[in-house]
């Protein structure tokens, strides 16, 4: 069942019972694909998400970026706070292979930096006071889908590394776990600071700088919805 049977029956068969579930999962087969079909028609009718925006090339940038089939492309936009970046993220989300798949956004500014390790990875039970049960993170949440991280800038260099090794290794571990977890996600960046500058100054990794920025929108292409 975990791994996708619709039911199970036990010996000796009834076979009664075994046509009732062999109906339902007919039926239920049925209004999968339907629901397939009108996903299909309202992408074909409607394409991409309605966002104006100043210059064509953002277009062009967000179609070129969601047909990508990598485990892990990344979009990395240098924009202003209310320039629309998380209209764009989840544009490059609808119209990927992920679109049926979970989309996840935080905004890493918004977050004390003490809890930004817990908000993306989250924790096992009794990893500190007051975790009395596991907890999933951001990271959890988006797994064969997209995470969006805005203002990936903020984030602390601890945690910076972190994210280096889920971008090269596709696995991370829980605040107080020992387990690796296997991950795949599509992770979207944004930030309105100048990473080359923070590179420069040592607050922000060269290393992690170089992997957001292999797949990444010319700043001329910035998008900026209106």
């Amino acid at each position: 069942m975990k791994e996708g049977a619709f039911d199970f029956i036990q010996k000796p068969v009834d076979l009664e019972h075994l046509k009732v579930l062999v109906q339902r999962a007919a039926r239920q087969q049925e209004l999968l694909r339907e629901n397939l079909l009108l996903r299909e028609e309202f992408s074909a009718r409607y394409g991409f998400p309605r966002i104006v925006g100043d210059t064509p090339l953002s277009v062009i940038s967000v179609h070129r970026f969601s047909a990508s089939h990598k485990p892990i492309p990344l979009f990395c936009c240098s924009a202003k706070a209310g320039t629309g970046k998380e209209l764009f993220a989840r544009a490059v989300h609808h119209l990927s292979p992920r679109r049926d798949l979970p989309f996840v956004a935080l905004n890493c500014a918004a977050i004390p930096e003490g809890l930004v390790e817990n908000e993306l990875f989250g924790h096992e039970r009794g990893a500190f006071t007051g975790a009395g049960n596991r907890k999933a993170g951001k990271m959890d949440l988006a797994h064969r889908g997209t995470l969006f991280l805005d203002e990936i800038g903020e984030l602390p260099l601890a945690i910076q590394a972190k994210l280096l090794r889920v971008l090269e290794e596709r696995t991370f571990e829980r605040v107080g776990g020992t387990q690796s977890i296997d991950v795949d996600v599509r992770i979207v960046v944004a930030t309105n600071r100048d990473l080359h500058k923070a590179v420069a100054d040592k607050s922000f990794r060269e290393d992690l700088y170089f992997r957001i920025s292999a797949v990444s929108a010319d700043d001329s292409a910035a998008p900026r919805a209106r």
